[in-house]
């Protein structure tokens, strides 16, 4: 009788410890993916993430069921395609309007296509390029950059993450911004306004030309639009 009562308690051991809803801890070590990339990956997943970018580890707390689902998927995650790859950004700021603008810059070649396309679906009857800014950036890893213009007026690009996904074809940014920066007298101190487009998450296929979004400049008459261009550095 003894031992059959202590076989079934060696039984039932095993059973408690793979409880599903027990808090755990775990640290993952990454071989091929970026930890930063993980992390933003895991972000539905229910669990607490931390990342060590220098020894490229991952450490997964709650509880046990969803540990182990985050733990499948940075398996799925973590394969030589994932090693970090460079992405170049440019964004095209493009300005719709019924009045022509002074020193009014001409529209690329390559965004005529896209420009027609503005055309038949607002009214403006002017377009003209106002800046266009670039940047580089690593998979995971988010950038900025800012040009100037006439009048002690900003452009901004910013991105927080740039990811490739899938076969490698299409491009997820994260927390997207780009806009202007305006100067602003309030109380005898001079600011800046900020106008623009902010999104938090843009898939854009590599080399695609894809008009993020439109934002009103100077009133109804005017509007901003962001053209961006995303590919990958091979």
């Amino acid at each position: 009788m003894k031992r059959w009562l202590l076989a079934v308690a060696l039984a039932v051991v095993p059973l408690m410890a793979q409880n599903p809803n027990e808090e755990i801890q775990k640290l993952v070590p990454l071989k091929y993916a970026e930890p930063i990339v993980v992390q933003n990956l895991l972000r539905d997943f229910g669990v607490a993430v931390r990342i060590d970018q220098r020894t490229k580890v991952i450490a997964l707390s709650g509880q046990r069921n969803r540990v182990t689902t985050a733990e499948d998927a940075i398996k799925q995650l973590d394969v030589p395609s994932a090693a970090q790859k460079d992405i170049d950004l440019m964004v095209y700021f493009v300005v719709g309007s019924d009045v022509a603008a002074p020193a009014a810059g001409a529209v690329p070649q390559d965004l005529q296509s896209t420009i027609a396309t503005l055309k038949t679906t607002f009214p403006f009857k002017i377009y003209y390029l106002l800046d266009a800014l670039s940047l580089r950036t690593r998979s995971g890893v988010g950038a900025s950059t800012t040009g100037q213009l006439s009048g002690a007026r900003l452009t901004t690009f910013s991105v927080g993450s740039a990811n490739v996904e899938g076969d490698g074809s299409m491009i997820r940014l994260d927390r997207l911004h780009a806009g202007l920066r305006l100067p602003h007298s309030s109380g005898g101190k001079n600011e800046y306004l900020d106008t623009g487009i902010t999104t938090e998450v843009v898939d854009v296929k590599e080399g695609q030309k894809l008009v993020v979004g439109r934002s009103s400049l100077d009133g109804p008459n005017t509007a901003l639009f962001l053209v961006l261009i995303a590919k990958v550095v091979n």
